[in-house]
């Protein structure tokens, strides 16, 4: 990529995306094609092939998704599935047909089946059942995946996929409802600590006028705060900055041709990247971290009726580190950063 290149990063006011842009701004990237959902439909193929005719993309950032948490994942399994494959199937095919350079679409670790052996290697896609829970939207991905790897064997595209693990950052979501784990634990907590310190105004700030509702609903009280699951199960975290910083090394420094190296019998599959921190904690551990840095001194109840998901999602990094990358920041300081930076928002909302 040039400096003045046309970049085109999709979903670029979400986690991902917002990371990747400002990213790229630092690294002194001038023309970058931005699009809000309603300036761009990316669900709907006449408005996405209309849009790659006016434009003349050079290289997409692929980080428009649906999202959301284990309940959100669970619940809306149709949503998951159909949207997040129009989405990639409209901006893929758009970016073959219009001779885009370079294209870097971004997946998720559930990817990889339940049971799978720990740390998580590209070659264990496609081997073994995958977590139900979200299933639709790991089908999803992993059809995102096959279409850059498809598109770029048959018609020789430069398509590459890179596999996040858990993300967080400034730009998280923190709906109780559909956030991930460690963003609602963020709140969760934040406002159990408001309760303990009696500041009801922040709580109204956060929550609105509702709020007594809302924290029955969630079971967040000054003494306590419920936490879905045991808290057995390990998870792997990654800041977002962390994530687009190898994101947009690998749109410079790395091409589809260097992934399909030293395929066996011919076979060319699993050309994606994982990216990680290697490291992984319980959601137990998490939870008390968190209540650490908050400084919330109640107690934290682990719902056992409630579902765990996959027992351990850990990644094996080292073929990102063999391509020269590796991360820099430690899971306690981006709490840290991302919980200062909630704070300050929720008490100026």
């Amino acid at each position: 990529m040039n400096l003045d290149s046309n970049i085109f990063v999709a979903g670029h006011n979400g986690l991902v995306g917002s990371a990747i842009v400002g990213e790229l701004q630092r690294n002194g990237y001038k023309n970058l094609i931005l699009k809000s959902k309603d300036e761009l439909d990316l669900m709907d193929f006449s408005k996405v092939e209309s849009f790659f005719k006016n434009n003349n993309i050079e290289y997409i950032f692929l980080a428009a998704a649906k999202v959301g948490g284990i309940m959100a994942n669970n619940t809306y399994r149709a949503d998951f599935i159909y949207e997040n494959l129009a989405i990639q199937n409209n901006i893929i095919h758009n970016a073959f047909r219009f001779k885009v350079k370079k294209l870097l679409f971004l997946g998720s670790s559930c990817i990889y089946p339940k049971f799978a052996t720990q740390p998580l290697t590209e070659s264990s896609l496609l081997n073994g059942e995958l977590e139900y829970t979200n299933e639709p939207y790991a089908i999803a991905k992993i059809a995102g995946l096959k279409m850059c790897e498809s598109y770029s064997l048959q018609y020789g595209c430069n398509f590459i996929s890179v596999m996040p693990t858990n993300l967080y950052g400034n730009n998280d979501n923190f709906d109780l409802f559909n956030s991930h784990v460690l963003p609602a634990l963020i709140r969760k907590i934040y406002l159990a600590k408001c309760l303990e310190d009696d500041d009801l105004e922040s709580i109204k700030a956060d929550l609105g006028e509702n709020y007594k509702e809302i924290l029955r609903d969630f079971k967040i009280s000054k003494n306590s705060l419920e936490v879905w699951g045991s808290g057995n199960v390990r998870r792997e975290f990654l800041h977002s900055n962390d994530l687009a910083r190898a994101c947009v090394y690998i749109m410079q420094n790395i091409d589809f041709k260097d992934l399909a190296k030293g395929a066996n019998g011919g076979e060319i599959r699993n050309t994606h990247i994982n990216i990680g921190s290697g490291k992984d904690i319980s959601i137990r551990e998490l939870a008390y971290l968190i209540k650490e840095i908050v400084g919330f001194s109640g107690e934290i109840i682990f719902d056992l009726s409630k579902p765990d998901g996959t027992p351990q999602k850990l990644l094996d990094i080292k073929k990102l580190q063999n391509l020269g990358f590796s991360p820099q920041i430690s899971l306690k300081d981006g709490i840290k950063m991302v919980f200062e930076n909630y704070k300050l928002k929720a008490k100026n909302s």
